[in-house]
């Protein structure tokens, strides 16, 4: 099935999963925290980037690390938005492509296999003004590669990243939110999925002081195969919000979808919602999704909520998961039993409940200096002693 004739075959799908979306920011009205959509994000900490706060910050500063072959280019224009099918469903994305300037362009060429990742960094300055970024991560025709962009400094950011993987490319991006903790980041990612091809998606929120991240994909092409981790930790005040949207636009593919996230310290916060949609078209479709939460401390919310809409029953398997608790007793007493310490043993599960998603990633160094990372915000409450 070619991709002009799955585009004929796809009925518009008035999903309650996901709005209408527009390339009109008329179109979409400024969020009042009542929408569904909305309700779980703290908008008067947004500085105004929901409403008609202006988006024409320059304070960063990207730097790039590719190997040979890769070619980075920023293409000025509007040329490049669109590209993966994205339409913009909210204020924020539909401002952010309207104003930014210019589009970041990564492109992986045709039957390249890198031998290591591209880098690209962002470097932010400052918050007092808000800017609007789009990039576009392009994998060719069974090319193989991973792409890391890595998130660091202060800054109040709105951008869309959109991902094109084409048939039989296998392409890993890793999104590392290591901000400081006065930053603001909105960010939408859009990945279109060829026949045949892989996608695997990293999440991973540490810093900033609101990150909210919507991540959808859909299909070009029969035979694809989407894969979305997440790893977050919230402390003290901090608001983080992941939104994912995976739509089977074709037959015979697959998505996979694990989350997981530890908070520490008061009013720390954290939402997970997890969307499926199988649409008629897609029959023979393999699809999981699952959150786990660890609270380590009181004062916490973890708000989790993972849906499916199936719209047809010749599918292989579709199923969700979600929980949240504290910390396992069986597993504390099993330790301490063993004559390790309480606090130890705390950060030994922590690290457990962490790390087979980290082996995940599959680039050694982001593995270990996540490993780290962990280690350096369990120093911040478990391991003073505060649970």
């Amino acid at each position: 099935m070619t991709a002009e004739v799955l585009e004929g075959a796809l009925e518009k799908v008035e999903s309650h999963l996901h709005p209408e979306g527009s390339f009109d920011v008329d179109a979409h009205e400024v969020p009042t925290g009542r929408e569904e959509i909305w309700r779980f994000t703290p908008l008067k900490r947004l500085r105004g980037i929901h409403a008609d706060a202006p988006l024409a910050g320059t304070s960063y500063t990207p730097s790039f690390d590719a190997p040979e072959g890769v070619k980075i280019d920023s293409v000025e224009g509007d040329a490049l938005k669109g590209v993966s099918g994205l339409v913009p469903w909210d204020r924020i994305s539909a401002r952010a492509l309207a104003e930014s300037k210019s589009s970041l362009a990564v492109t992986i060429p045709a039957d390249a296999v890198l031998e290591r990742p591209v880098f690209v960094t962002i470097k932010g300055t400052g918050t007092d003004e808000a800017t609007a970024a789009h990039a576009v991560i392009r994998a060719e025709r069974f090319s193989k590669a991973t792409v890391v962009l890595r998130f660091e400094g202060s800054m109040t950011l709105a951008d869309n990243v959109e991902i094109v993987v084409e048939d039989g490319a296998q392409l890993t991006v890793v999104s590392i939110d290591d901000w400081a903790d006065d930053a603001v980041h909105v960010g939408h990612r859009h990945a279109r999925v060829g026949r045949d091809a892989q996608f695997k998606h990293v999440d991973i929120t540490f810093g900033g002081d609101v990150v909210r991240h919507d991540t959808t994909a859909d299909y070009s092409g029969p035979g694809g195969a989407v894969e979305m981790l997440g790893l977050y930790f919230a402390d003290a005040g901090q608001h983080i919000e992941h939104r994912l949207f995976v739509d089977h636009t074709a037959p015979k593919t697959k998505s996979h979808v694990v989350y997981k996230g530890a908070l520490q310290g008061e009013k720390a916060h954290t939402v997970w919602i997890g969307n499926v949609l199988i649409r008629k078209v897609a029959e023979g479709i393999e699809t999981y999704e699952e959150n786990r939460n660890l609270v380590l401390t009181d004062g916490c919310q973890a708000d989790s909520v993972p849906n499916l809409e199936i719209e047809t029953g010749e599918i292989e398997g579709a199923g969700h998961a979600s929980a949240t608790a504290r910390f396992d007793d069986e597993q504390l007493f099993y330790l301490r039993s063993r004559g390790i310490s309480e606090k130890e043993a705390q950060r030994l599960v922590v690290h457990g409940f962490f790390n087979d998603l980290i082996r995940q990633v599959g680039v050694p160094e982001l593995e270990e200096s996540l490993a780290a990372t962990v280690e350096a915000e369990l120093a911040k409450n478990v391991l003073e002693g505060e649970l």
